[in-house]
């Protein structure tokens, strides 16, 4: 049972991480921090649930991960225009 060993969903992680940087805009970024909680998760608490309940896990952790990243890094809503010389 693969998904119950911690290394194997930090393996995960780390090649969600590596994708991310070469395909930028934190959807990536954000299920690898969810494989990153599961393996630590797994680790610190001895969790072992079946493999239903942890993609089931892993996806509210990465949902959870994506909506703070966005919160984070959201672009500001509006378009600012200049009256003057911006240089004055």
């Amino acid at each position: 049972m693969i998904w119950t060993i911690w290394w194997a969903w930090l393996c995960v992680a780390i090649v969600l991480g590596i994708v991310e940087v070469m395909v930028p805009g934190f959807i990536f970024l954000g299920f690898a921090i969810g494989a990153l909680a599961v393996s630590m998760l797994i680790l610190n608490i001895g969790l072992a649930l079946s493999l239903p309940l942890m993609v089931l896990l892993f996806s509210a952790l990465s949902l959870v991960a994506w909506l703070v990243l966005r919160r984070i890094f959201a672009r500001p809503h509006g378009v600012k225009y200049f009256d003057r010389d911006i240089n004055d």
